[in-house]
């Protein structure tokens, strides 16, 4: 019997049919859904979000994979048109941690130079920055390095190579006082880090000025320093220096930064290089002695460093360093200055008024040669 075209109109019909539409709907959305597949039906699609007053209408953009954020900055360069103007008042980074203070222990080496960009540098291309050595290797067999003009206490303070006389009394401070301007000046423009040490951080304590009586100046710098300054070439450099805070001076004046090629050498051995470097006086052999602070034994004293000259600190001691003046210019000082003075000299040495011949004067902030008279008086 052939069905006829009104038995398709009979509702026990239609109903079954409904019914096995219905079942096999359900039956492939679940396999679907079994599959991971998007299922996808005309209520799944999307209207177009109605476009608010004042917003440009944008594209669709097609899903795609997550890149890293790399590339997506890259990409995001690449869509920028020329001359647009970059998102303004970029919300900047909140480091969380605490900063550090103005001055800190080098912790690293000088790196040795290679150019930023090797692919696009050439030979003959111009470099910003200077081209840095490695330090030369310690000799194998210890010698002195550097020779004074004499055994007396006085002529150990002359470099023997530019000793032409003892400089008399009404002069060598001001020789000295050229001497550390000219050194402080000249490491702060190289970026090398130095502060005051020994009679020089005395003498900064009571006045901020060297000490009358003193025959040389003392300075220290850090391992890390010493190496940057051999790496950058300054070893044997000549410096012209003129002392603009001086007034019918004789000019300028050439000063020798020389390296002791022990300077690096953790050992002391006989004592004869415990002075690792100097900044001298060519015209009258007066010195800046500089001495290296490292550590020398890690394991048994970890934090703690010296020079060869069994001066030792705690890096909390030194450590940050004070900014201060020096003889009229900037200076940098330990930051526990009167613990290492009385460690070194004792609690006398800030406190004691009369010394070496000479009175304090507190209304002149200053030192004062006691006379014949006055000496005969007080002995």
């Amino acid at each position: 019997m052939r069905p006829t075209p009104a038995l398709f109109f009979q509702p026990k019909f239609l109903l079954v049919l409904t019914a096995l539409l219905i079942l096999s709907a359900l039956l492939s959305t679940a396999a679907v859904a079994r599959s991971g597949q998007p299922i996808s039906s005309f209520l799944s699609t999307q209207r177009p979000q109605q476009q608010q007053p004042g917003q440009q209408q944008t594209a669709p953009q097609e899903s795609s994979p997550q890149e890293p954020p790399q590339q997506q900055q890259q990409q995001q360069q690449q869509q920028q048109q020329p001359g647009s103007d970059p998102d303004p008042d970029p919300v900047p980074t909140v480091n969380e941690e605490s900063p550090l203070p103005n001055h800190v222990p080098p912790t690293t080496t000088p790196k040795l130079s290679t150019p930023s960009n090797p692919e696009s540098s050439s030979p003959n291309q111009d470099q910003d920055e200077p081209t840095l050595v490695a330090p030369p290797p310690i000799p194998a067999v210890e010698y002195k390095y550097f020779h004074e003009a004499g055994g007396t206490y006085e002529l150990t303070h002359y470099d023997a190579r530019y000793f032409r006389g003892l400089v008399p009394y009404s002069e060598h401070r001001a020789i000295l006082r050229q001497l550390i301007r000219s050194y402080l000046s000249i490491f702060s423009a190289l970026g090398l880090e130095t502060w005051l040490a020994h009679g020089t951080l005395l003498g900064w304590w009571w006045n901020g000025r060297i000490m009358p009586w003193d025959w040389d100046v003392d300075a220290q710098v850090s391992g890390a320093t010493m190496r940057a300054l051999i790496a950058a070439g300054h070893n044997q450099s000549v410096h012209e220096w003129i002392d603009g805070a001086e007034e019918g001076g004789k000019g300028g004046r050439l000063y020798l930064l020389d390296v002791n090629p022990f300077s690096l050498k953790v050992e002391r051995e006989r004592g004869d290089n415990v002075i690792d470097a100097r900044w001298i006086d060519t015209e009258t052999g007066m010195f800046v002695d500089i001495t290296v602070l490292m550590e020398r034994d890690p394991q048994g004293r970890p934090g703690v460093v010296s020079c060869k000259n069994y001066h030792a600190y705690k890096l909390g001691e030194l450590y940050p360093l004070r900014e201060t003046e020096f003889e009229g210019l900037p200076a940098l000082v330990p930051w526990e200055f009167e613990r290492i003075l009385v460690e070194e000299y004792g609690a006398k040495s800030l406190v004691v008024t009369e010394w070496e011949g000479h009175r304090w004067d507190p209304e002149q902030n200053e030192w004062v040669k006691i006379n014949a008279t006055e000496s005969e008086q007080v002995l």
